[in-house]
């Protein structure tokens, strides 16, 4: 028995058909889906703490269930002390079975758990379909251990779609379960 993530089984037998019907498409192949969910964290103070960088990318790794990079410097910045090659942050890409696990324990558990949650903002769309939150502690995730946890930093989490435009993206990941505040028409 093959496992099927859950919200990918309600976006092929709900959510298609629901965007079909409401945008008029006139094939299901221009249904706009997900296709990636990117997680980065940049690590200010790893210019002068090397350790910060093994505790971001273990964090972001123990989050998403898939092993995280850490990520180089391009250039040399003297006034940040930061040289060429330098590790500065962390990031992870996710796709298929993981991004859609990470989706759903990213709606229904972490979000939750952010202090005064009321929704999220639905302005934060590129223009081409893509939507990008900032969160500003990593402890709203379970696999987070509290008390292990040396400095609480933010990250930022992108979801890249196939939609043509931000109305197209906004009704496909509110209808994934997405909890936006502000309902826009």
């Amino acid at each position: 028995m093959n496992y099927v993530p859950r919200l990918n089984k309600k976006y092929k037998e709900e959510v298609v058909q629901a965007l079909m019907e409401q945008f008029q498409y006139s094939t299901v192949m221009q249904v706009p889906k997900l296709v990636k969910i990117s997680i980065n964290q940049g690590v200010g103070g790893a210019t002068q703490d090397k350790k910060l960088i093994e505790n971001a990318v273990n964090e972001i790794s123990a989050i998403s269930g898939q092993k995280a990079l850490s990520t180089i410097s391009k250039k040399a910045v003297s006034n940040f002390k930061l040289r060429d090659g330098m590790p500065i942050g962390a990031k992870v890409t996710l796709r298929k079975e993981k991004m859609w696990d990470f989706l759903d324990r990213f709606i229904s558990v972490a979000l939750p758990r952010v202090r005064d949650f009321r929704g999220i903002n639905d302005k934060s769309f590129d223009g081409r379909g893509n939507y990008s939150i900032g969160i500003k502690e990593q402890i709203i995730f379970p696999e987070i251990n509290i008390d292990k946890v040396s400095k609480i930093t933010g990250m930022d989490i992108s979801f890249v779609t196939t939609a043509k435009t931000d109305a197209e993206a906004l009704a496909l990941l509110k209808m994934l379960g997405m909890p936006f505040k502000n309902q826009r028409n």
